[in-house]
């Protein structure tokens, strides 16, 4: 029996983290394995700058899955982020014929002019509707109302044209087509929060390493996307200032981080070890990390729109590595005046597995655990033999690959291109065929006139209608 499974990546700036699992007829998730490749010399805050490197991690991540699943793996899922993806607003405005009922053609020919809008060097991930105004009175479902002017309302998620390339050149070069790429905050978003959550507002906040990407929620509908571009490595780096690598700063950080502590709490006296031989004053350490975490809140809290500042009755709710530093809750509480801080350590699914990345349940393992919820094409290729003669996967390109899916991801204006050229071909396929019918018509009806049995009715009439006459 042919093996189904699911393979998702996420190309993060720390690790590049491959996973497989299967999903149950319980509506689980059983993660079958489990991979990660240090990235931090080819992928910086979220984007791919070196491609060789890149397509190594690719390649490692792919082997060593399809080394424990004893499977060749067809497709992937891929989660983007990172610094390049920002969300513009744009209004698509059409006026009507007094008395129009709004009908679903109207609203998607406003969703097909907000599509078609171009910005330069960037290229439309997604698009997120916000309202339509109808009128003057704002409707999330306009469909059936009677106007005379409608107004869409629409967040599109933007991303560098450059990263399109990027990307499918890694996966192109590393042999393996794309089944699907998802935003990676959006799958994020659908796995940790509550549908009440995203009703009744609030900003989902995911502390990486590089970056730190802020969501706003408010009646089940993204409002905002930013990814601001300081992490838990400047934090790391603040530290390296005070003489120690960064290895050491980064234990560290783990080890005495706090992101807020009460001054009556700290001791002037008390000296922290950095290694055998050297110390680091607590207050010292604390000033700095307290003080990039205080930028970093502040950041996250300037990206909220002013407009859903006080209507984000579900809070904050943190996620990331970097949302178990001590008294994270407290520092955002002290930031945002919002009590309502939640910090979602693992995703609402239930997940079967046995793997320490998985059952640690920090935070960090929320994102590839979402993208790998979204996909429902089977991976799976062939199953790999023990046979000694057997090749190595060829590093093929897109077009020949063994897919039901195109190997690379397409840019909007592809895709607007390759659906006009579809339309064309079945309008010519249509015209083609309505040809085809009216010639075959004529030919029956010429074949009818020509028949003997034609011609010979046609006699008989002329004869008797001849003999009529002549007798009167």
């Amino acid at each position: 029996m042919p093996k189904e499974f699911i393979v998702a990546i996420e190309l993060g700036s720390s690790k590049m983290t491959g996973i497989a699992g299967k999903k149950n007829m319980d509506g689980s998730i059983s993660v079958l394995s489990v991979v990660r490749e240090d990235s931090t010399s080819c992928i910086r805050k979220g984007v791919v700058y070196n491609i060789d490197k890149t397509v190594l991690c690719i390649s490692n991540i792919i082997k060593k899955l399809e080394t424990t699943l004893k499977t060749k793996i067809e497709k992937v899922y891929v989660g983007v982020g990172g610094q390049s993806i920002r969300s513009v607003k744009n209004v698509i405005v059409k006026d009507l014929p007094a008395g129009t009922i709004i009908t679903q053609e109207i609203i998607n020919e406003l969703m097909d002019a907000n599509r078609s809008m171009t910005y330069p060097d960037l290229e439309i991930l997604d698009a997120a509707i916000q309202e339509f105004k109808v009128d003057s009175q704002y409707q999330l479902d306009p469909v059936g109302i009677q106007c005379s002017r409608i107004e869409g309302n629409f967040l599109n998620i933007l991303q560098r044209k450059s990263f399109y390339r990027n990307l499918n050149k890694c996966f192109d070069n590393a042999g393996i087509a794309i089944a699907e790429m998802y935003l990676a905050p959006l799958a994020l978003a659908d796995s940790v929060l509550t549908e009440a959550e995203r009703r009744s507002g609030c900003v989902l906040v995911d502390l990486g390493a590089d970056t730190t990407t802020v969501s706003v929620f408010y009646k089940n509908i993204l409002r905002h996307l930013a990814v601001i571009p300081l992490g838990g490595n400047n934090v790391t780096k603040d530290i390296s200032t005070v003489q120690m690598e960064e290895d050491e700063a980064e234990r560290m950080k783990i080890k005495y981080g706090s992101a807020f502590t009460d001054n009556n709490e700290i001791d002037d006296t008390l000296r922290l070890p950095i290694d055998q031989e050297r110390y680091v004053e607590s207050r010292k350490l604390i000033d700095i990390i307290e003080g990039r975490m205080d930028e970093i809140i502040e950041n996250v809290w300037f990206q909220v729109p002013s407009e859903y500042v006080d209507k984000l009755l579900s809070g904050v709710i943190l996620t990331g590595g970097g949302s178990n530093m001590k008294n994270i809750e407290r520092a955002f509480r002290n930031h945002t005046h919002l009590q309502k801080v939640r910090i979602a350590k693992f995703v609402q699914q239930t997940i079967n597995s046995n793997s320490p990345e998985i059952t640690a349940k920090d935070g960090t393992m929320n994102t590839i655990l979402g993208l790998l919820e979204k996909g429902d094409i089977n991976c799976a290729g062939d199953e790999i033999t023990n046979d000694l003669f057997t090749t190595d996967r060829p590093l093929s390109s897109g077009k020949n690959r063994n897919s039901d899916r195109p190997g690379v991801v397409q840019t909007e204006a592809e895709k607007r291109a390759q659906e006009e050229a579809r339309k064309k071909q079945q309008e010519k396929e249509e015209a083609d065929r309505k040809a085809a019918q009216e010639k075959a018509e004529r030919e029956r009806k010429a074949k009818k006139e020509n028949s003997i049995t034609n011609k010979t009715l046609k006699n008989l009439k002329s004869f008797f209608k001849k003999m009529v006459e002549e007798e009167e």
